[in-house]
């Protein structure tokens, strides 16, 4: 059996060639579609989805809702009156009732600071309360400091800064004072244990028991004087007057 020739195979494999092509050329879609996401997507009548959805551009839908007939409410100019105790504690922290921040030339009128040679005079009820004024003022300008960093005023920082100083320099000398007292304590404390006098174990009024009282005073003492000052009321001053005259008469004679 002879073989094909191969000048007769080539005709052959190009027709294949030629069928295959046309077959798959007219499977072939003829419009153009993507199955991607953004060209699935159904488009609806409106193209902004997100339409009145923006406080400042938006315009409402473009179709009548059904809702659209009814009128939306109003809201009521309704403030409620909330009562506010005058005397509250946390007005401390202001300048005044109702009143944020001081002007900076109402923060600058202010006096010096107590020295420590005043507050030695002062009893431990006027520290302790002088003490809580200074605390209450210090809130008062730590209040007033971070409301103008939150508003960003730019002013009255220094006034407030000059004013804080000297509410510490008083507490500086409050501090002062009480411990001065303190060691003053402490010292008696110990001289009042080697005394033999004081008992820290007696009970209320036994503290103090002195070995020793001073004797009684004579009454006649005391009389004596009266008795003579009453001789001397009874003495006449005429009388006496002429016997020193006499006296003196006869002494001259001698």
């Amino acid at each position: 059996m002879s073989m094909a020739a191969p000048n007769t195979i080539r005709p052959l494999a190009g027709r294949l060639i030629r069928a295959s092509s046309s077959k798959v050329s007219s499977t072939a879609p003829r419009v153009a579609f993507s199955t991607t996401t953004p060209q699935c997507k159904r488009k609806t009548k409106d193209n902004n989805p997100k339409r009145g959805v923006s406080s400042l551009y938006g315009s409402g839908p473009r179709e009548p809702l059904s809702m659209s007939n009814i009128p939306l409410p109003k809201p009521r100019e309704f403030k409620p009156k909330i009562k506010v105790d005058p005397d509250h504690g946390l007005w401390g922290f202001f300048p005044a009732q109702g009143k944020a921040l001081a002007t900076p030339k109402e923060t600058e009128e202010h006096g010096r600071a107590w020295s420590v040679e005043e507050l030695r005079k002062k009893s431990w009820e006027d520290l302790h309360s002088l003490w809580w004024v200074c605390c209450r003022e210090r809130n008062m300008l730590s209040t007033s400091r971070q409301e103008l960093i939150r508003s960003k005023m730019g002013f009255g920082e220094r006034e407030i800064d000059t004013r804080d100083e000297e509410v510490m320099k008083t507490q500086r000398a409050i501090k002062h004072v009480l411990t001065e007292r303190y060691y003053t304590w402490q010292d008696a404390v110990g001289v009042a244990m080697n005394d033999p006098e004081i008992n820290f174990e007696g009970g209320e009024g036994q503290v103090y028991t002195p070995s020793a009282y001073e004797d009684e005073v004579d009454v006649a003492e005391w009389t004596q004087p009266e008795s003579e000052s009453e001789a001397a009321k009874q003495i006449d001053p005429v009388a006496t007057e002429a016997q020193e005259t006499k006296i003196e008469k006869e002494l001259k004679k001698q």
